[in-house]
């Protein structure tokens, strides 16, 4: 029995990462033979074990075989005979590929650290094929590691679209979808993942509506950029630049200007009423995928919203009120944290504009600040009961945005 790291330790550790999750290959063991020893069986499709006192994981030597459409479709062998190159083999990149022994010693038959050296994501055999989840791991890989310079293979790139031509990726359930959506926007560079789903057609399939925006013009005074595509791509890099590894801000970025996509030509390159004419498609992204409510309020509010806030220093008292209203800002505090930073990286995301100051946050969040500091307690300590404190309540809140933004001003 021999016990190697595999993944992604072995490659974080070689790039000079942190190591966060060590996961493990053993040879020449079986079922019974971890069990005797102690560890603890978690695995539902295949062997896979947790260690009596790390807790780490430990996979039995594997390899698998196509048997059905999408991810889900392989049927696995784990015994005694497979090796350690077999494992490797089934794995997704060359860089992921790779082992270390107990004595610290790379095993690498598949080129990993050339191509680690290369800045290069590449599969590991025409296997890759197989599995269209990959896809997703290679799009959200690329935006793990774009500011290290890493670029996709072309001859991956051409695996990739084969698998987005055959209708693999209809056959993805849509939680996987997510969670791989998800993680991607925890990474320093999203929008490396828009484009490196749409180098090999998988956009299209994945997310119309994001694609949509690819070619759509827009007035160039206030998008330089013009492509509402590639304006995507840097509003969600500023946003996970902003606030990093927060997917929830990264979300509402990505939806807040699905509506350009649907602007008729004749209209062009002006999107008016984008704001609300996007909210449908963010609802249909929202249930197609089955995202957190939270992230589907979120993402609908940003949608809706955005423009709004752009225009926050030119908002009447009572017009700032209402949109802290509708956002339920008073209970949930942190959804104008949240909305600020997209509608920040929405202005930020644009050519030339990258270092740019954005009052308008400033503006949303003091007016906040100050009627979320009104009470109710004064107001039942005067003997008001029911609907006349929140009458009373929704005027001083009026006030004191009214102040704020007098002092501010002053």
């Amino acid at each position: 029995m021999q016990v190697y790291l595999v993944g992604g330790a072995v490659r974080d550790r070689l790039l000079g990462r942190a190591v966060v999750d060590r996961d493990h290959v053993v040879v020449g063991a079986t079922p019974q033979a971890m069990a005797a020893l102690g560890y603890r069986p978690v695995g539902a499709d295949f062997p896979v074990f947790l260690h009596p006192r790390s807790g780490e994981e430990y996979a039995l030597a594997r390899t698998e075989r196509k048997s059905g459409r999408g991810y889900k479709g392989f049927s696995f062998h784990a015994g005694p005979e497979v090796t350690l190159e077999d494992d490797l083999a089934r794995r997704d990149l060359t860089i992921n590929a790779m082992a270390e022994d107990a004595e610290g010693r790379v095993i690498d038959p598949y080129g990993g650290q050339a191509d680690l050296a290369r800045r290069v994501l590449r599969h590991v055999s025409p296997a890759f094929v197989e599995d269209p989840l990959r896809v997703l791991r290679v799009a959200r890989f690329a935006a793990r590691f774009a500011d290290l310079g890493f670029t996709v293979a072309p001859e991956t790139i051409d695996l990739m679209r084969e698998i987005a031509r055959q209708g693999e990726l209809d056959h993805l359930v849509p939680e996987r979808v997510w969670q791989e959506t998800r993680r991607a926007l925890e990474e320093p560079a999203p929008g490396a993942f828009l484009r490196t789903l749409r180098a090999c057609s998988a956009l299209a399939v994945v997310f119309p509506e994001l694609d949509r925006l690819y070619g759509t013009p827009q007035r160039a005074e206030f998008h330089p950029e013009i492509d509402a595509g590639i304006h995507q791509e840097m509003v969600s890099d500023m946003a996970a630049n902003l606030a990093p590894g927060d997917a929830l801000v990264g979300w509402c970025a990505l939806m807040h200007d699905l509506g350009k996509g649907i602007t008729p030509r004749e209209e062009l390159p002006r999107h008016v009423g984008h704001e609300h004419a996007g909210v449908p498609l963010v609802e249909a992204v929202c249930a197609r995928l089955k995202v957190p409510a939270e992230f589907a309020e979120l993402a609908k509010a940003t949608c809706r919203h955005h423009l709004e806030v752009h225009r926050a220093l030119e908002l009447r008292p009572a017009t700032v009120l209402e949109l802290l209203e509708r956002l339920d800002a008073f209970r949930k505090p942190d959804r104008i944290r949240v909305l600020l930073l997209a509608c920040e990286a929405d202005k930020r995301g644009r050519l030339g504009m990258t270092e740019s100051d954005y009052p308008q946050a400033r503006r949303v969040r003091e007016a906040h600040a100050a009627a979320a500091a009104v009470s109710a307690s004064a107001f039942v300590a005067a003997g008001l009961t029911g609907p006349a404190i929140g009458e009373s309540m929704r005027q001083a809140r009026l006030e004191a945005i009214s102040r704020a933004i007098r002092d501010r001003s002053a």
